[in-house]
């Protein structure tokens, strides 16, 4: 079954062009690794909301613990942030007509 991850980064207002070019980065490492089906940045006036969809809770622990695009975006988010990412594991729940009700 697949895993979404929902991250929010809030970047410090005078880091927010290094926090977005380090996010996008990330991106494309990510879409290369093993298990990745979705990996999508997006962002509002003071924050950065990371999409992802792994194909399986193994795929998630590799990236979570052996990608080493992860490990350069935490070395390069390091004092950019205003507090700790948030990221929230979900399991989906798949609803109503099945190309719109998951991710």
């Amino acid at each position: 079954m697949p895993v979404i991850v929902v991250a929010t980064i809030k970047p410090l207002p005078e880091h927010r062009d290094e926090v977005r070019a380090a996010l996008a980065a990330a991106v494309s490492q990510a879409h290369g690794e093993e298990g990745c089906e979705l990996y999508a940045l997006n962002q509002k006036d003071d924050r950065f909301v990371m999409i992802e969809r792994w194909a399986s809770p193994a795929a998630l622990q590799t990236h979570s613990t052996d990608s080493a695009g992860l490990q350069k975006l935490n070395a390069d988010l390091k004092g950019k942030l205003e507090a700790p990412l948030d990221v929230v594991v979900l399991e989906p729940v798949p609803a109503g007509e099945p190309a719109k009700g998951a991710l």
